[in-house]
């Protein structure tokens, strides 16, 4: 797996929408979110632009992609949100133009669906890390500037820790090496049965999700079981589940229990509880990189 050149200050990175519109009063500040980062931000169309929950048409959107990476002079580039949308893409890019111009590329949520395929089809290593007009924009405190900051800028990344305060949690002890994958888990999920379905064969498969009561986490998950995605992974790293209640709990399995129930029958190795999701604070996870993890005493590592 290819790793992009590290950004560094002054460098141009591009700021796109591939999925869901900026709202306006949050785009000036993600703009200066990207500016105190020290890099120097280039807007493209699809940043300004709306179409009901999407940030223009789909060929506008898939363009400005394509545009970001072919364009010589743009060193990295952020998805300035998520929402919905990038998965209409798929057919509308140049997958050949992409893979022969890897760049830093960073977001998550949405852009799950972008992440797998430029890993498995493409080749190299992405950034799952908080975007421009919603996290970055709102003052994010300094566990989480430090973890992006070593993604954008090369840094060694070595062990992924939680906040002091919240610590990681075992579901199935044992020791798992393998290539990062996944991301959010209603976009993992629907990528099934599709040309760019995620290969999670003898990978780590990290997982998030936001606004989903459990028995919707529990199909989905049920989704990725029946598909093999659990038996053909090395291990399993369960991120953020926020805004995941039961509208009436006393009628609802808890996460817990569906975790219970789904994921530790696989016997795979398991870590709960990772700082990562729609959350804060929140670690960038290099996607694509080599993890070992030991969920007995709930450590992980980047290898390469």
């Amino acid at each position: 797996m290819f790793t992009p050149k590290p950004l560094f200050p002054g460098a141009r990175v591009a700021l796109i929408a591939p999925a869901g519109p900026v709202p306006p009063e949050k785009f000036g500040p993600a703009v200066r979110a990207v500016e105190e980062l020290s890099l120097n931000p280039v807007i493209y169309e699809s940043c300004r632009r709306a179409h009901g929950y999407l940030a223009g048409d789909d060929r506008m959107r898939a363009k400005d992609v394509c545009d970001a990476f072919a364009d010589d002079t743009i060193d990295g580039i952020f998805c300035i949100r998520g929402g919905y949308g990038s998965q209409r893409l798929m057919n509308l890019i140049d997958w050949n133009l992409i893979r022969r111009n890897p760049k830093v590329f960073c977001g998550y949520s949405d852009i799950t669906a972008l992440h797998i395929v430029f890993n498995q089809k493409c080749g190299f290593v992405t950034y799952h890390t908080p975007m421009p007009s919603t996290e970055l924009c709102m003052n994010p405190d300094e566990y989480t500037l430090s973890s992006l900051k070593k993604v954008l800028f090369g840094e060694k990344i070595g062990e992924l820790q939680n906040p002091a305060n919240k610590p990681l949690e075992t579901l199935v002890g044992g020791c798992a090496r393998g290539i990062l994958t996944g991301g959010n888990l209603s976009l993992v999920s629907s990528s099934l049965g599709t040309p760019y379905e995620i290969d999670t064969r003898n990978k780590i498969l990290f997982l998030e999700d936001v606004g989903e009561e459990p028995y919707r986490i529990d199909g989905m998950l049920n989704h990725l079981k029946a598909a093999g995605k659990f038996r053909d992974c090395a291990g399993i790293l369960l991120g953020s589940f926020t805004k995941s209640e039961a509208e009436n709990p006393e009628k609802s399995l808890t996460l817990e229990e569906v975790f219970q129930e789904l994921i530790v029958p696989e016997h795979k190795p398991a870590i709960m509880n990772l700082a990562c999701g729609h959350s804060m604070p929140a670690l960038s996870l290099p996607l694509g990189k080599t993890i070992e993890m030991n969920s007995i005493s709930c450590k992980i590592n980047v290898l390469d």
